[in-house]
């Protein structure tokens, strides 16, 4: 009998093909389960956002404080992990670092210059032949609005507490959430690349800030081939932190 047959299915399944990235074969959450997952919490993120911003007297999200914009965000973060652990407990392998590729090395760090010239050479490429075109809806200020709005917002302590959702909170959980259940899901049932550029846009239109989307995109899918080359987390999530963080000192500059 050859070695192949001989071995059992739970030790063949621990060596998947290039194709399963991030998640070994035999453990992944199914994508079915995944999408439930995300509605799921988005839908608890945004009624639970809306009571927030109720509770506080302010009419839209752009008027919270940082603070209670620190609460509303908190509450939907807490509600994708939460949905994610339940998804890797019932319906993945029950390891939360192994279904999710949670994983990291020193080469990921490299992934901080390649946030960096992502924010600073990339995003600034796309734009511009869109500003040849729509000067006004591609300028400078429409891109940073929503950066600069969020720091005119921040003064004492909560430049502190902003900085965290921006180049930590958000980062790791956006990562966890879009590379690690999205597209981990994906990559498990269809082609790698297929479940890159799927999870990349998810990414993309989930945010609602049409002008930026060019950019969010190209950004999305540099973290995303991050994810799917090195087969984990740790190089995306860097790379999102230096994104974001990028962006944060060119808003406060």
């Amino acid at each position: 009998m050859s070695d192949r047959v001989a071995r059992p299915l739970s030790e063949r399944a621990t060596f998947p093909p290039p194709s399963t990235a991030m998640r070994d074969a035999g453990t992944r959450v199914d994508v079915r389960v995944a999408i439930v997952v995300w509605l799921a919490a988005w839908l608890v993120g945004q009624l639970a956002s809306a009571a927030i911003a109720t509770a506080s007297g302010a009419e839209a999200s752009d008027e919270l404080s940082i603070p209670t914009l620190a609460l509303a965000v908190s509450v939907t973060w807490i509600a994708y992990l939460a949905g994610m652990w339940a998804a890797s407990d019932r319906a993945g392998s029950g390891r939360f670092v192994d279904d999710y590729g949670v994983r990291f090395a020193p080469v990921d760090l490299l992934g901080v210059p390649i946030g960096v010239l992502t924010q600073l050479v990339l995003a600034p490429l796309v734009y511009l032949p869109l500003r040849g075109v729509w000067p006004d809806t591609f300028s400078d200020d429409r891109l940073r609005e929503t950066a600069r709005d969020l720091t005119d917002r921040a003064s004492g302590a909560s430049v502190v507490l902003l900085v965290l959702i921006v180049a930590a909170g958000a980062p790791v959980v956006e990562e966890l959430v879009y590379r690690g259940l999205l597209q981990g899901s994906f990559a498990a049932r269809v082609n790698g690349t297929v479940a890159w550029i799927a999870a990349s846009v998810w990414f993309t239109l989930v945010h609602f800030r049409p002008v930026e989307y060019p950019g969010l995109f190209a950004f999305a899918l540099v973290a995303g081939a991050c994810a799917l080359v090195t087969r984990r987390l740790g190089m995306s999530i860097a790379t999102h932190v230096a994104f974001n963080t990028t962006g944060l000192v060119l808003a406060f500059g």
